[in-house]
């Protein structure tokens, strides 16, 4: 979810008015991706590594995660969405901690989408302590950067790459559904030969 920062500045904005815009953009992919083939989504919204941004930034975007938390709980659980939240838990602010407790288990029934916000997270961590989620088999990167950005490092192993442009506030269903339709273009092989054209392929997920 790259490019906050800088859409907030090109309109003459505070960074933070650009996480909160990319608040709206993260509600939109969500209510888009079941309707795209999406069964498991996993969003980076705070790196390990943005602990060192400015104290004033770092702390309006845990307000703004715990806000989220608190508001969107409930539309989760009517659209059937499990919200999970990995990454390191130990730093948080116990407010938030709390609001990521009650949300994760309101929502454990959810089984149209499976929500998964990094928070605190660093792929080469989870790797080093054993935490290892599901295979992504497609992964996004907006804000025109293209870089993993210790993001899933292992689970990206065979993911196919997309990287576009667009700053994740004006990542809207249509980026996603361009995403997932160029990502069925693609003839994944995970290191073999391509199936022969009398063998159909298997259905494809997309996490």
């Amino acid at each position: 979810m790259d490019g906050n920062g800088r859409w907030a500045r090109s309109r003459g904005l505070p960074r933070l008015a650009g996480h909160r815009a990319g608040r709206e953009a993260l509600r939109r992919t969500v209510e888009a991706a079941p309707n795209c083939g999406v069964t498991i989504l996993t969003l980076y919204a705070f790196s390990s590594d943005n602990w060192k941004r400015p104290a004033d930034e770092v702390s309006g975007l845990m307000n703004l995660f715990e806000s989220a938390l608190k508001e969107e709980a409930g539309r989760c659980l009517r659209e059937a969405v499990r919200l999970e939240v990995i990454g390191r838990k130990d730093r948080l602010p116990s407010s938030v901690l709390d609001s990521v407790a009650h949300a994760e288990d309101l929502t454990r029934h959810g089984d149209r989408l499976w929500l998964r916000l990094a928070v605190d997270y660093s792929g080469r961590q989870s790797i080093s302590d054993g935490s290892i989620g599901p295979d992504v088999d497609l992964l996004i990167r907006t804000g025109g950067e293209q870089r993993l950005s210790d993001f899933l490092l292992w689970e990206s192993a065979y993911a196919e790459l997309y990287f576009t442009p667009r700053m994740w506030p004006d990542f809207g269903a249509d980026d996603l559904s361009a995403a997932v339709a160029w990502f069925h273009s693609r003839q994944r092989r995970f290191g073999a030969l391509p199936p022969r054209p009398e063998v159909s392929t298997p259905a494809l997920g997309l996490r």
